[in-house]
């Protein structure tokens, strides 16, 4: 097993995207487009225009007299619109050069491309203009493991239009066409430009993917400002309908602005189950629905639009487990891991949906719970509950690999993810020696989640009159808490083991996975105070989050995946756990470092926290070190900073109860923070905390504030 390579799911590292700055990522829905600096997407690259988990663009190269543009600036103004500004390379002999080029991309079902040409000069000049267009229609998975292979495209030249076709099942197809007519040849589209001094040169260039017969509804127009244009009013409609939050501290209202973008654009849209929203798990190699990713993404943007939650719970719900199949590692009432629509989705999953995961079980009933706390219809969140009785069956009938009432996983075959939870790289559990365990394998934080699930069921049941079941379920969790802490807790070391292996040795790594425990309150007060100093050692603290394993273990590695890289998802809800616990000394101190430190971290990558970042401590290096291939925008960390936010403000409402709690512990730097348009149920609220000083409008009469 040690020696085993990462396979092609959700846990695998990427080929690395390049240098030169980092790759260029536009995302909208489940499309998402990924090229250099320049704007181009060069064969043997991972970068291309990705629809429905195949690649339909591999090429995307524009040439001014058969030289690249110099690149200049980018501005991205949404996370699906970006402006490339460049400039044609000076003349021989000439040390400016007076034409500048602006390509401005939109991505939605399809790329539009507006290309200008300015003469700054003071007399006519005179280009070729090329665009090299390929398409390889390869599955998303090859891409991600560098086999994006040679071009498979059958290409046809229909009068003033290009048109790729997938020559090895005909399914998939691409039309590139321009508002200025072009000269087309197989694998370009040119244009003689002739533009006088102070005037511009302009064409939009659509490439509009297809699949088979199916027409697909084209939401790019050429001329369309991007304002205007159908990924501009989608995101528009989320922010009429979400909270606003603004703070007086510069860097948290940039990254929480940024958040909202990404937020939106990242939301996939389910127009056959009336406009149904849920969220991808990120660009670029999860643009799609996965269970845990985007439960916990649902969890955390709960302040913004409890919406979202519903529709993401909905999808699952849908897709639940039904019958015990091992080629996908289906099981009767499993939440599945991830959902593939791509050309090779089968042979890599054993179908478009696979289910190998031991978390998003338990997650997906928290989060039930959760949103009919924040506002929920009480209809929809009781056609939910089969689907989380069936989930809380699950745990027993087939979580509980051994009996020992503890949720275990093991992979059904040798092609599903050796480790599935969210460490779910084949290396990412260990103990403090770095050895690997055996299967099957018990996670302290998945332990954790089931008793959050146990008691987030007893708690829907009690609202829903049905209080025997809440007794008996609460029964149940406090077991379960009991047992874990015999089985889990070191001490000798004065933590948690991170798991117990197949034999039930205790993996005695230091961990941020304790973090996770003290989110879902199964830690008692005793031992949570021995966590908090265990987190708070330079071991884990970086300065701009947590590690995820300690500078002391075995398997430290800080540019590895998942052993000493932040996560700032993990962080965020290492800081929420510590804020439950507020009341033990230490607790708010680190939190607030660990925040302040994500956030710093979140400034130094231009306001977006990307999924991971290295784990070399502050100390060593002034600013985060970028892990190669981190996805960002990323669903879980760019929800991360609202989880800070609601940690901090302690907000917690329950609508069923007419209560709104608000317990703040801002950080001083924070200054005020304002919450407008709070939808909770069928009211709208607006919050300002300052300091310790909380102020309610809109609240209803029949309402309770707690502030202390």
């Amino acid at each position: 097993m040690n020696g085993e390579a990462p396979n092609a799911l959700n846990a695998g590292e990427p080929s690395n995207l390049g240098g030169g700055g980092g790759p260029v990522t536009l995302v909208e829905g489940s499309t998402f487009c990924l090229s250099d600096r320049r704007g181009d997407v060069e064969p043997g690259t991972p970068y291309g225009l990705f629809y429905r988990d195949a690649r339909v663009l591999s090429r995307w190269e524009l040439r001014l007299d058969g030289q690249r543009p110099e690149p200049l600036s980018i501005l991205s103004p949404e996370a699906f619109t970006a402006r490339f500004i460049l400039r044609r390379p000076p003349r021989a002999g000439a040390a400016d050069s007076t034409v500048m080029i602006m390509r401005e991309r939109l991505v939605a079902d399809g790329l539009r491309e507006t290309i200008t040409v300015e003469n700054l000069g003071r007399e006519t000049t005179a280009m070729d203009l090329t665009l090299l267009v390929d398409a390889d229609f390869v599955d998303l998975f090859a891409v991600k493991e560098g086999r994006g292979g040679s071009a498979r495209a059958e290409v046809v030249v229909a009068d003033v239009e290009l048109l790729l076709n997938d020559r090895s099942d005909r399914t998939r197809g691409l039309a590139v066409s321009s508002s200025e007519t072009p000269v087309v040849l197989p694998g370009s589209l040119a244009w003689r430009v002739v533009v006088p001094a102070g005037g511009i040169w302009q064409t939009d260039i659509v490439a509009q993917p297809s699949m088979g017969s199916q027409p697909i509804h084209s939401p790019l127009r050429p001329g369309e400002h991007y304002d205007f244009s159908e990924p501009s009013r989608k995101i528009a409609a989320w922010r009429d309908t979400a909270t606003n939050i603004t703070a007086t501290d510069p860097l948290l209202a940039a990254v929480l602005q940024r958040t909202e973008s990404d937020l939106g654009a990242l939301q996939i849209h389910d127009d056959s189950r009336g406009g149904r929203t849920f969220v991808a798990a990120g660009a670029p190699w999860f643009m799609t629905l996965f269970g845990r990713d985007s439960l916990l993404t649902a969890w955390m943007a709960l302040p913004l639009d409890v919406g979202l939650a519903v529709g993401t719970m909905q999808q699952l719900a849908e897709m639940q487990g039904q019958r015990v199949d091992p080629m996908n590692e289906e099981e009767p009432g499993r939440i599945m891991h991830e959902m593939r629509r791509g050309p090779a989705s089968g042979q890599v999953l054993g179908g478009e949906t696979y289910y190998g995961t031991v978390d998003a079980t338990p997650l997906f009933v928290m989060l039930l719970a959760q949103a009919r706390r924040w506002g929920a219809d009480a209809d929809a969140v009781q056609a939910l509950l089969p689907a989380a009785d069936a989930a809380l069956a699950w745990l027993t009938d087939y979580g509980d690999r051994d009996g020992d009432g503890f949720v275990e996983y093991r992979r059904a075959t040798d092609r599903g993810l050796i480790n599935q939870g969210w460490k779910d790289s084949f290396d990412g559990i260990n103990d403090a020696a770095g050895h690997i365990p055996e299967a099957p394998i018990a996670l302290c934080e998945v332990q954790g989640y089931a008793y959050a699930a146990l008691i987030a069921r007893a708690d829907l049941a009690e609202e829903f009159g049905d209080s025997t079941t809440a007794g008996h379920l609460r029964d149940r969790a406090a077991e379960l808490r009991t047992k874990f802490i015999e089985a889990f807790w070191l001490p000798e070391k004065g933590w948690f083991a991170v798991a117990l292996d197949g034999g039930k040795r205790k993996m005695d790594a230091l961990t941020s996975n304790m973090g996770h425990c003290l989110w879902s309150g199964i830690v008692t007060d005793e031992h949570a105070g021995q966590i908090i100093a265990a987190l708070s050692s330079e071991e884990m603290d970086t300065g701009f989050g947590l590690r995820t394993l300690a500078s002391g273990m075995g398997a430290y590695n800080p540019m590895s995946y998942h052993n000493g890289s932040v996560w700032p998802h993990d962080t965020a809800i290492a800081v929420a756990g510590l804020l439950r616990y507020r009341h033990l000394p230490g607790a708010i101190e680190l939190a607030t470092r660990l925040a302040e430190g994500l956030l710093d971290a979140a400034g130094a990558f231009g306001g977006r926290l990307p999924e991971l970042f290295c784990g070399f401590p502050r100390s060593k290096f002034a600013a985060p070190v970028p892990y190669p291939t981190s996805c960002s925008p990323q669903a879980w960390a760019s929800a991360a900073p609202l989880l800070l936010v609601r940690s901090f403000l302690g907000l917690d409402p329950d609508v069923p109860r007419r209560t709104l709690t608000v317990l703040p512990h801002l950080p001083a730097r924070w200054g005020r923070v304002e919450l407008t348009d709070l939808r909770l149920g069928g009211h709208v609220i607006d919050l300002v905390i300052e300091g310790d000083r909380v102020t309610a409008s809109n609240l209803p009469a029949d309402w309770r504030l707690v502030t202390h």
